[in-house]
């Protein structure tokens, strides 16, 4: 019997099994509501991956003849019995996608995103969930740990602030950290998250309301089937979408072997600008940041830096009726906001306060903000860390994390 976990995005991708190599082809703008659920059931069938799907569709023009051809291909390749995706399937997927308010975006539509549109595996179907006008702006990823420093998060806020501000859409992952940093500084000025999972199932789900408002002022995509939720093995292919959307990707703060390097290879292999923020040499979560600097990625300090690598003009900001959402973004940049508070571990504040301090110091007052906490909750957890040897206080009540 036929499931969601038999259709490709829960399978190996298998395109060396059916053709040896992608061509490089985009086809026409799907025309009719047929020929779209054939296209979707054409994606989802078993061991098709976007390099099959696209030859398939050059050869036989229609998706309706590649579903007629495909038991033959697969035979040919040695697999029997093959049956592709049941209409069905595809018709369900489609009246989900109703319920929630997305819409398919099939690879050709004068609505996918045209820099996506460029790389050898671009997905042949988009799910969308929002504004879709910003897939026609010009883009920048901000990727990064979930275990985001102090300083880490106000480099991440004030970066994705005054981006969006000159007029970039900011992509990112919805995953904690620094992806959720980016998309809230962003929401006013433009954001997409791309998801990992399908576009109904919100992983994590600490970042549900985020999703929200993603959905109401930005745009949320996915190409997975709706209900599918996220594996290990789902990431990359999500990264490779956030690379894909973008003009560069921006790092701030990653470990030696994280997911946000991988992002940064797949920016490297599509040809796009890599870009990282330095940190400090003893803190883990800037190792990876500091290794992609050393072999070549662009060292950035500012949204300025951005701009100036890019060697083109910031784009024009998104108007908008009245200048509240504008006015807003600066002062978020001026006064780098506190981030949500954040759930108490089971080391208590203590372990809340080591996690966010890293070697480079932080003013005590920034970080109650940071942590959204009463300030005596945080003065009595900074006591017993120092008396332990935790913490480093120095002048101008500056504390940092002992190394």
């Amino acid at each position: 019997m036929w499931t969601v976990a038999d259709s490709p995005p829960a399978a190996q991708w298998a395109d060396a099994a059916f053709y040896e190599a992608p061509v490089s082809y985009t086809p026409p703008p799907a025309d009719g509501a047929a020929e779209r659920l054939a296209r979707l059931r054409l994606i989802r069938s078993r061991r098709v991956g976007p390099a099959t799907y696209l030859r398939l569709m050059a050869e036989h023009g229609a998706a309706h003849a590649a579903l007629d051809a495909l038991p033959e291909v697969a035979r040919a390749a040695g697999v029997e019995a093959y049956t592709p995706c049941p209409e069905p399937v595809a018709a369900a997927e489609m009246r989900a996608a109703e319920r929630l308010g997305a819409r398919m975006l099939c690879l050709g539509d004068p609505d996918y995103p045209a820099a996506l549109a460029e790389i050898s595996d671009a997905p042949p179907i988009l799910w969308a969930l929002g504004d879709l006008s910003l897939l026609a702006r010009p883009a920048l990823a901000m990727v990064g740990t979930r275990n985001a420093s102090a300083l880490g998060a106000r480099m991440a806020r004030r970066l994705a602030t005054d981006l969006g501000a000159a007029g970039f859409t900011v992509v990112s992952g919805l995953a904690r950290g620094i992806d959720a940093l980016a998309h809230s500084a962003a929401l006013g000025t433009g954001t997409i998250a791309v998801q990992a999972g399908g576009l109904d199932v919100i992983y994590p789900t600490e970042n549900t309301e985020l999703a929200h408002d993603i959905a109401r002022q930005g745009l949320r995509l996915s190409e997975m089937p709706f209900g599918l939720h996220p594996q290990a093995r789902h990431f990359p292919r999500r990264n490779r979408i956030v690379s894909g959307l973008s003009r560069a990707v921006i790092v701030v703060e990653a470990a030696a072997r994280s997911g946000s390097l991988i992002t940064a290879r797949c920016a490297a292999d599509q040809g796009r600008e890599v870009m990282a923020v330095p940190g400090h040499p003893m803190d883990s979560r800037a190792s990876g940041a500091n290794i992609l600097i050393r072999d070549g990625a662009l060292l950035i300090r500012s949204a300025e830096d951005v701009i100036e690598a890019l060697g083109q003009p910031a784009p024009a900001p998104l108007p908008q009726s009245d200048t509240a959402t504008r006015m807003a973004a600066r002062q978020h940049a001026r006064q780098d906001p506190p981030r949500p508070r954040q759930p108490t571990p089971p080391g208590g504040v203590e372990a809340l306060i080591l996690g966010t301090l890293g070697p480079s110091p932080v003013a005590e007052d920034q970080l109650i903000r940071d942590l959204a906490r009463p300030p005596r909750e945080v003065a009595q957890a900074l006591a017993i860390l120092e008396m332990a040897g935790r913490i480093t206080r120095a002048a101008g009540g500056m504390v940092s994390r002992t190394s």
